[in-house]
């Protein structure tokens, strides 16, 4: 899931700011003032003469593909889909380079100049895109429908069978799904124990089947320890914290209105409205994933799931 970002995530960011920058400046350059552009780059005069409109025509390539870089690199996880477009330009401009070297149109020696400008910045967002995804720091929202599907199948197995569903459905409701699942795990504020046992208490009252061996999955891969999980699953959390958010999420999903109140303004007081918040729109989403398989058909037996 994501999270607020960490130290990492912000470098990544940077690092693609700093190439959206270089991209608008060198764009807003060749744009404003192209035969200064020109006669500033001795590689280029290699190509041939001077030509003001068609020197134009790249800096707007430039400036609009840095201007995307720039939009995707203020939120990366959300964003990477947009990375990939603002620097496909820059990697095509870069591998039109290459091309041309090892076909024999261009001296190696000017290839090499020019290298770290053209082949440097799209690398760069290459790199980090592909660092946040090793990480598992990235939103399947921008996912092609079949990825995501394939990936969930592989993933969740026969806990969601709604997948083939969704595949079937109309009116690009699997995309719309995919930005369901991205809220059901929003956090920035709340501390990370703290949501998943909101969402795990939320997912036993509503379901307890398969659906809380997801959300346990989940929790375990963002580092919670499965003694504490399955404690709370069992009714006997470590602490006084945990029982609190847990029997929260529970109030939330079984529509038990004066508890969950009761329950949010404690956790209101000790953690603030915004973590109040962030808890609730987890606890919430643990009813659409159950409705969903319910509304198909999929309903199973209440078990609860056992740590391995």
């Amino acid at each position: 899931m994501l999270g607020k970002p960490d130290g990492l995530d912000r470098l990544m960011q940077v690092m693609i700011a700093l190439v959206a920058l270089f991209a608008i400046a060198n764009g807003l350059f060749m744009l404003t003032d192209p035969l200064v552009w020109y006669g500033t780059l001795e590689t280029v005069q290699t190509t041939g003469p001077a030509n003001r409109h068609f020197i134009g025509d790249i800096g707007l390539a430039y400036m609009i593909s840095g201007a995307v870089l720039l939009y995707a690199a203020a939120n990366l996880g959300l964003r990477w889909g947009a990375a990939l477009i603002g620097v496909s330009w820059l990697a095509a401009h870069g591998a039109f380079h290459v091309y041309e070297v090892t076909t024999g149109i261009c001296n190696p020696s000017v290839f090499w100049q020019d290298a770290p400008g053209v082949l440097g910045p799209p690398l760069l967002v290459l790199l980090a895109v592909g660092i946040q995804f090793a990480r598992r720091r990235v939103s399947p929202v921008p996912l092609p429908k079949h990825v995501f599907l394939a990936a969930m199948r592989k993933v969740a197995g026969e806990a969601e069978p709604y997948m083939d569903d969704l595949d079937r459905a109309g009116g690009f409701a699997t995309e719309k799904f995919q930005h369901a699942m991205l809220l059901s795990g929003h956090r920035h504020h709340a501390p990370s124990a703290l949501l998943h046992m909101a969402r795990l208490g939320s997912t036993r009252a509503e379901d307890c089947g398969p659906c809380v061996e997801i959300v346990r999955q989940f929790a375990l891969a963002d580092g919670l320890d499965p003694a504490r999980i399955q404690n709370a699953l069992m009714g006997r959390p470590e602490s006084e914290e945990d029982k609190l958010a847990y029997d929260f999420g529970a109030a939330v999903s079984s529509g038990d209105v004066a508890t969950a109140a009761e329950l949010g303004e404690r956790l209101e007081a000790l953690f603030g409205r915004k973590v109040r918040t962030e808890l609730a729109l987890g606890a919430a989403s643990g009813r659409l994933f159950p409705a969903i398989k319910r509304g198909l058909g999929f309903a199973s037996a209440c078990t609860i799931p056992q740590a391995a």
